[in-house]
């Protein structure tokens, strides 16, 4: 209503997003075209750099992830860069931070063009967060499926609360960032046994994903059973 009076608001609001959007895009142009999130970049800018180092990787870590580069690649990066386990805590810091800022996004700015543009998706999703919000979005992180930014979007726009899903994503990075982070500080020391550890942390993460899903899903289908009992039934 306050929109059909004062139409120069609407307006507004989309100018708005049409600049985020730009400016998202060019972001994860320039993140592209200026080969940062590279081994070359940490080399040049991030190692050895001390608390800069960290900043900077922690900076354009968070930014690659809200607009789409991958979060294995970052805690691979961030174990290159730090070693396998300070690199995992880091490259979580950013992943987290990433994820966050999409979420937002999403939520405050973006919610009618992600639910327009992703709407079976957000159904499914959304379906999914309602059950158990925290153990879902756990099973969600830990299953080497789907995309994250889609992932972050798209809960944004659902009615999912911001912590359980933040606290559930942070939690279910960990197997991944930990085992890429490895896999990434051995390039410095052609070490086996991390690579061997990374692998066996993936596998361990998929399998706890697996078993979570299906015991939500018992229990989803178990709601859903006795929702559609008569009334009075006990």
């Amino acid at each position: 209503m306050g929109d059909a009076r004062h139409p120069w608001r609407a307006a507004l609001r989309g100018l708005g997003f049409a600049a985020s959007l730009v400016l998202l895009a060019s972001a994860a142009e320039w993140i592209a075209t200026a080969g940062l999130m590279s081994r070359h970049w940490i080399d040049a800018a991030v190692a050895g750099r001390g608390a800069g180092g960290y900043a900077a990787f922690l900076a354009i870590g968070a930014g690659a992830t809200a607009v789409g580069f991958p979060r294995q690649a970052v805690a691979f990066l961030g174990g290159y860069a730090f070693g396998g386990l300070v690199g995992a805590g880091v490259a979580l810091a950013a992943t987290v931070a990433g994820c966050v800022a999409t979420f937002g996004y999403a939520r405050l700015v973006a919610g009618g063009w992600v639910a327009r543009r992703f709407a079976g998706p957000l159904r499914r999703l959304g379906a999914v967060l309602d059950v158990a919000p925290f153990h879902m979005t756990l099973v969600v992180r830990l299953l080497p499926v789907g995309s994250n930014l889609l992932t972050n979007l798209v809960a944004g726009v659902t009615r999912v609360r911001f912590v359980p899903f933040v606290a559930g994503s942070a939690v279910g990075y960990v197997p991944q960032t930990l085992a890429f982070a490895l896999a990434g500080s051995g390039v410095h020391v052609a070490a086996a046994l991390d690579l061997a550890l990374a692998g066996l942390l993936l596998a361990a993460a998929a399998a706890l994903g697996h078993w979570l899903h299906d015991r939500h899903h018992d229990a989803a289908d178990a709601e859903a059973a006795l929702d559609e009992r008569p009334s009075g039934t006990a």
